[in-house]
């Protein structure tokens, strides 16, 4: 191994869970602000595929917390969940509810938006992710 590949493995190491954090971040600051499941599942795809590139699609796979097809069938069912609650108010499907949480000092609010955009990160990590991994691995076998 050379020592700049070392050096971007022990990088990386640090980065990876920083890199998700940051994508929860943006998954959690979505339903008020720009961002969202989506961009946030993508900057989560693209933790896993740095790891995929800079040590093995293995060992990324391994740092995931399903496999990508459970990962994807996860969300989409989420997703998919979000919806009820309007329904169950008499409202359409995917009409989104809100609460509101008193806390000590002031309000949460949060909504059924927030378990969708869940489901979309995801789906988009499991999808995306997988995808990536997969064609990666085949980089890594013709090597």
């Amino acid at each position: 191994m050379s020592p700049r590949a070392l050096l971007a493995e022990v990088l990386l190491r640090i980065l990876h869970p920083v890199l998700l954090l940051a994508s929860l971040w943006i998954l959690l600051r979505g339903h008020n602000d720009p961002g969202g499941g989506f961009v946030g599942g993508l900057l989560a795809v693209a933790a896993s595929a740095a790891m995929a590139l800079t040590l093995t699609t293995a060992e990324a796979r391994q740092r995931l917390p399903l496999p990508p097809p459970r990962l994807t069938a996860l969300g989409v069912l989420i997703a998919l969940l979000s919806g009820l609650p309007g329904v169950f108010a008499g409202q359409p499907f995917l009409t989104h509810l809100w609460v509101t949480v008193p806390l000590a000092v002031t309000e949460l609010p949060l909504s059924t938006v927030m378990l969708f955009d869940l489901g979309v990160y995801l789906a988009v990590w499991g999808a995306v992710g997988g995808y990536c991994l997969s064609l990666l691995a085949t980089v890594e076998e013709e090597q």
